[in-house]
């Protein structure tokens, strides 16, 4: 059941937006009445597309979406978190080993900020195996990326 005035937190580095992050989206705005989609930095990885161009993508693959707005963050996400006033984080996981990175990320955020919630959605399963790094593999080797990304994110990414 949705409380009204609630706000969801949708982060990731979205190097790009896929299908399975717009998914998350979905669950997201059934649960909550607005969602940010932040596209962050994560320092560990080296991405194929500038902040800029993940941001331009991730609002293509929004674009068709009533309440969601992206914004884009190079800080912490606990930190985000308090900022927006959000009320819970929302992240997918596709297999067991995401949901423990998840659960571990979640402990880390909550020992920062009691408040913290996370809200966690298993995959489904057509994107149990859909990945960013997927979809970037697929750029390098000439591969069409119909049915992995958003036909007007799979456009943009295409022109870069």
């Amino acid at each position: 059941m949705k409380k009204k005035g609630t706000l969801a937190l949708v982060p990731g580095s979205f190097d790009p937006m896929t299908l399975g992050h717009l998914d998350v989206i979905r669950k997201a705005l059934a649960e909550f009445d607005e969602v940010v989609v932040a596209v962050m930095v994560n320092r560990e990885k080296k991405t194929a597309f500038s902040m800029e161009q993940r941001v331009r993508i991730a609002e293509a693959s929004v674009s068709g979406l009533g309440r969601v707005r992206v914004i884009s963050d190079a800080g912490l996400l606990v930190d985000l978190y308090r900022k927006i006033g959000a009320d819970a984080v929302c992240k997918g996981y596709r297999n067991e080993t995401d949901l423990a990175w998840e659960r571990e990320q979640d402990e880390w955020n909550r020992a920062h900020d009691p408040k913290f919630r996370t809200v966690l959605y298993r995959a489904d399963e057509k994107y149990a195996n859909l990945s960013s790094t997927e979809v970037r593999r697929r750029l390098d080797c000439g591969e069409p990326i119909e049915g992995l990304v958003s036909p007007s994110a799979r456009r943009l990414i295409e022109s870069k």
